[in-house]
């Protein structure tokens, strides 16, 4: 099963207090799930596009279920508003690819019937 990840592209970030409460607060509630910071906000370097703001990526090793149900865990949604009422961003959860994973074989999917060329 591939990981699953939590992508935040977050805007007009602000120190505000319930913001540093949420940090404060937000690894134990991803702790249950196994999840973990891969990216928080580091430095980045737009090479194509625009891009305002910044980025956060949550691995969860447990797959989209574990991320799911981090996201809507009782503990996670006690803390949201801290955040949200503070920073207007994007969220997704998205499932990685495997180990095993190869390009070309959505290139083939491409290619053939599958017109979207994503694996089911």
């Amino acid at each position: 099963m591939p990981a699953a990840y939590a992508f935040a592209h977050l805007h007009d970030r602000s120190p505000h207090p319930d913001v540093i409460e949420y940090l404060e607060r937000i690894q134990a509630t991803l702790d249950p799930f196994h999840g973990r910071f891969v990216i928080h906000g580091g430095t980045l370097e737009v090479v194509e596009g625009e891009w305002p703001g910044s980025v956060v990526l949550i691995e969860f090793p447990g797959g989209m279920a574990a991320a799911r149900k981090w996201y809507a865990s009782p503990a996670y949604q006690d803390i949201l508003a801290l955040r949200t009422d503070h920073i207007e961003g994007d969220v997704i959860l998205v499932e990685g690819v495997g180990p095993g994973y190869d390009p070309l074989n959505r290139a083939e999917k491409l290619r053939s019937a599958d017109p979207t060329g994503y694996e089911r």
